[in-house]
């Protein structure tokens, strides 16, 4: 499957429909009269299996427990390979569930060696429960209901699309529905460890495409917050948004699996030679995780989401939100906050907010991806808007650079490299003490739109390392955003980077034409801000 965004639907298919084009218009309306879901009937209650203590990760992680009573401990996958091998470790280990909820899930060399380890636990007897937003699944339902044939395999669809009408039109006749999606990322283990983070599941965002190298960050978690991770995903599990997929494509039968596992195992083995197969194998941090060789950090957790109802309910509805389960966080202020964003469109409430921090004393900086290096231009036309404002507030605006050097690629990549970078990476560092990794941008999509997950821990040393990264590496490896004053009163922006020890001054957005920043100024200009 190509490469899309996670905002990779159409914003052009959403909301741009005038109002003279009556006779189009009814055309819609009669089109979604058509666009129906079956009854959602078939759906079982199940939860999340609790006696998992005596399993090899529940013994794993009731030494560290012991030693570090009511904290649950931490492990950052800042690197794609890492991250990759940690979920395939772990399904290798799993012994009674696995629980799986993404928004994207590729159907590429990474999608399909994590669906086989999936399957070769199914095969142990692990039950595996996978939960996907509907929004990369065009044209997979059947792959999708073949590998859910599996009896120790479920698979249900949130908050799905009517099979029975094109899509695109189902953007303008269910717009405020279908445009509302899941948006969570989590991976969990026997009830025992958790990966929750900015992935989704596909090449570029583990180091496997040759292309794209994406910037992300996963934190791999244990003890407690395991158990409120769990929670979450049982709401969603069991919402009356997720479609078994068997309701919505008909039942397949069990030896359909059978057919196709040949050219699968087929598949697996011709990897086998590929380099990003190797660099798994001959992992480091495979051998170290295997052994249970790594350190992790302990301390005191909690996993913030948002409701599943929160999409069926109006933005207003704050209690569903996970926003304001930040609030308390960004009030304990005193020094600093760092935000990584991939998407930044603050909204006049936002630099509001940040505004205010900067009045307080708090030293506010934000990493997020320039107009070269982002995946979705026009999401970058809301955020420019905003750009001088917040620089004039004394807010620390930083941009990635898209161009990677032949040392940064080897460091990103490992087996082969990539020649652009892009930030996708969510995560919140308060006062170098307190973390929050998950899903969530900072735009009106994930704040309002969308549901979102992430889990906030206390870590003086994981803040202090982060911080002290970003201070080392942002003069070279982003842009710092500058608002110059000209002689005649004039504000220009300015982006400043140091390469090769010498610091460069770029006047206009580096690495972009003219025609993209026109583009993206017009952009701007767009009643769409909701949605990006």
């Amino acid at each position: 499957m190509k490469y899309q965004g996670e905002k990779h639907f159409a914003y052009s298919q959403m909301k741009m429909v005038p109002a003279y084009f009556s006779l189009i218009t009814l055309v819609f309306l009669v089109l979604s009269g058509c666009a129906t879901l079956p009854e959602n009937v078939d759906r079982q209650v199940s939860t999340v299996l609790q006696d998992t203590a005596d399993t090899s990760i529940g013994r794993a992680v009731k030494k560290g427990s012991e030693e570090h009573p009511g904290k649950s401990g931490f492990l950052l996958l800042g690197n794609g390979l890492d991250a990759f091998v940690a979920r395939a470790v772990m399904a290798d280990l799993a012994e009674r569930s696995i629980d799986v909820q993404y928004y994207l899930y590729h159907n590429d060399l990474v999608g399909n060696l994590l669906s086989y380890s999936l399957l070769k636990a199914a095969d142990r007897g692990v039950r595996i429960r996978i939960l996907l937003d509907d929004m990369g699944l065009e044209g997979r339902g059947m792959n999708i209901a073949t590998f859910d044939s599996h009896p120790n395999i479920e698979i249900r669809i949130f908050n799905p699309f009517s099979r029975n009408v094109f899509r695109g039109i189902q953007f303008l006749t269910r717009f405020g529905s279908v445009t509302r999606r899941m948006h969570n990322k989590s991976f969990t283990v026997d009830n025992q460890a958790t990966i929750v983070g900015g992935r989704n599941i596909g090449n570029e965002y583990f180091g496997a495409d040759p292309d794209l190298a994406f910037g992300d960050l996963d934190v791999l978690a244990m003890g407690p917050v395991v158990k409120e991770i769990s929670t979450s995903f049982d709401k969603y599990w069991n919402s009356d948004l997720a479609y078994p997929i068997s309701t919505l494509k008909g039942i397949v039968e069990v030896e359909k699996l059978d057919k196709v596992r040949p050219d699968w195992e087929r598949f697996i083995d011709e990897q086998k030679e590929s380099a990003y197969y190797s660099a798994l194998i001959n992992s480091d941090f495979a051998r170290k995780l295997k052994s249970r060789d790594l350190k992790y950090t302990w301390g005191e957790a909690k996993a913030l989401y948002d409701q599943p109802e929160k999409i069926q309910h109006d933005t207003g509805a704050r209690e569903l939100h996970l926003a304001p389960q930040l609030a308390p966080y960004m009030d304990q202020l005193t020094d600093e906050l760092l935000i990584f964003s991939a998407y930044f469109v603050p909204g006049k409430e936002g630099v509001k907010f940040l505004k205010e921090l900067r009045e307080r004393g708090v030293k506010v900086r934000i990493l997020t991806n320039s107009m070269a290096s982002t995946d979705v231009t026009i999401v970058h036309a809301g955020y420019g808007k905003y750009r001088r404002e917040m620089l004039r507030a004394g807010i620390e605006l930083y941009e990635v650079n898209k161009k990677l050097t032949r040392e940064q690629r080897k460091e990103k990549k490992g087996p082969g490299g990539s020649s652009k970078a892009s930030l996708h990476a969510k995560a919140f560092i308060f006062d170098r003490e307190k973390l929050f990794i998950g899903s969530l941008n900072l735009d009106p999509r994930s704040v309002d739109q969308n549901t979102e997950i992430g889990i906030i821990f206390h870590s003086p040393e994981l803040g202090a390392m982060m911080g002290e990264g970003f201070d080392k590496d942002i003069n070279t490896k982003a842009f710092m955003v500058e608002l110059s004053k000209e002689e005649d009163g004039m504000e220009l922006l300015r982006w400043v980077i140091t390469e090769n020890g010498v610091e460069k001054v770029y006047t206009v957005d580096p690495y972009t034409s003219i025609w993209r920043r026109f583009l993206v100024n017009l952009a701007g200009l767009l009643p769409i801000e909701s949605q990006l």
